[in-house]
């Protein structure tokens, strides 16, 4: 369940890693497509990696190599949206010997992982915080089942991290958001944005989410819509809560939902993210966990929402991996005594100015 990051950490930390017995109870045994997929990205990411595979996928063995990056291209499959690749670089990359630069085929936005909006908006501010600098550029838009979309990833090496101390949460100043359709009526993505400002212009007044319109090739390859809607706070560093919303063609066909109950999902999702409250929404906490536990040998403190179970396994690997320690303190909130406790998140770093040559 959690292979990714199981990759992501024995990679780091240079541990060979072993995971047998996968999925064996399942109608489709062993590793997945996709799965299968990412380690081609790991192979292409690091320099001497040793992948052994048995013939049923349910045996799994991995040497890591030394992370390099480098200036590639990669296809990555349809199951998944590209936020399943784009995470994972974003946390080998920052600690490879060459900057990287990588060039994604496949899905844009799908709802089961973070998408390229959200990457850019928020992921990448948050990662500048911790001393990343990292950009990434749209080209096409490819939504299910057959993608067609492109993106452009790219991030420099880092010498050292920096701790952070992000515990003032705010209060939510202004929503923004995009709504996009590909090969479609414009007008679909219009009506997802009039029902999502009606849920939310009773809220708060500065609320704008723009439309984007895609035809063409850039559009990809097959027919969609959806919608992100990013909330920030008075924070004077900016805090960041995100949501978003692509619909599935069952959801269109067998349930015949319309826009406006999409556009009013979405916001729904997100007011529902601002009331579990923290620095850091639930789709960022793991990778924030990450960078406090690999940055200096000083004390990081973040709060959070309560953690969801992504992100407790990310804790509970890097306490494996690398030794380190988190600590939790509730954290009540004054502004609405219903809402639930806030987590004080806190660890001390450990220093690693090239992961590459601790690998090696």
């Amino acid at each position: 369940r959690f292979f990714r990051q199981s990759v992501i950490l024995a990679t780091l930390s240079g541990r060979p890693l072993e995971i047998v017995d996968i999925r064996l109870k399942d109608l489709s045994p062993g590793l997945q497509p996709f799965e299968g997929n990412f380690l081609k990205l790991i192979d292409r990411m690091t320099n001497g990696c040793r992948i052994e595979i048995n013939s049923t996928g349910t045996e799994f063995k991995y040497k890591p190599g030394v992370v390099v990056g480098g200036d590639f291209t990669h296809d990555c499959n349809c199951e998944r949206g590209m936020g399943y690749w784009i995470e994972a670089l974003l946390c080998l990359a920052p600690f490879a010997k060459n900057p990287t630069n990588v060039t994604l085929t496949g899905v844009t936005n799908k709802e089961i992982d973070i998408g390229v909006d959200l990457f850019r908006v928020v992921t990448l501010r948050l990662l500048q915080r911790f001393g990343v600098e990292a950009s990434l550029k749209i080209l096409q838009r490819g939504v299910p089942p057959e993608g067609g979309g492109k993106v452009v990833l790219s991030c420099a090496p880092v010498r050292k991290l920096s701790a952070v101390d992000i515990l003032d949460e705010g209060k939510v100043k202004r929503v923004r958001g995009v709504a996009f359709s590909a090969r479609l009526s414009p007008d679909l993505a219009n009506r997802m944005v009039h029902a999502a400002k009606g849920v939310l212009l009773k809220l708060l007044p500065d609320v704008y989410i723009t439309v984007d319109h895609f035809k063409g090739a850039e559009a990809g390859l097959s027919p969609g819509f959806g919608v992100t809607l990013v909330a920030e706070s008075t924070n004077k560093g900016g805090v960041y809560i995100a949501e978003e919303v692509v619909p599935t063609q069952e959801q269109l066909e067998k349930e015949q939902m319309t826009p406006e109950d999409f556009g009013e999902k979405a916001a729904k999702l997100l007011l529902e993210q601002i009331l579990r409250g923290g620095c850091v929404d639930g789709q960022h906490q793991a990778l924030t966990l990450l960078f406090m536990a690999l940055g200096p040998e000083q004390l990081s403190r973040v709060c959070m929402g309560q953690l969801t179970e992504y992100a407790e396994n990310m804790r509970r690997l890097l306490e494996l991996h690398f030794g380190v320690t988190f600590g939790t303190q509730p954290k009540p909130c004054r502004e609405a005594p219903d809402a639930p406790d806030r987590l004080v998140v806190s660890c001390v770093g450990q220093t690693l100015v090239n992961v590459a040559k601790r690998s090696a």
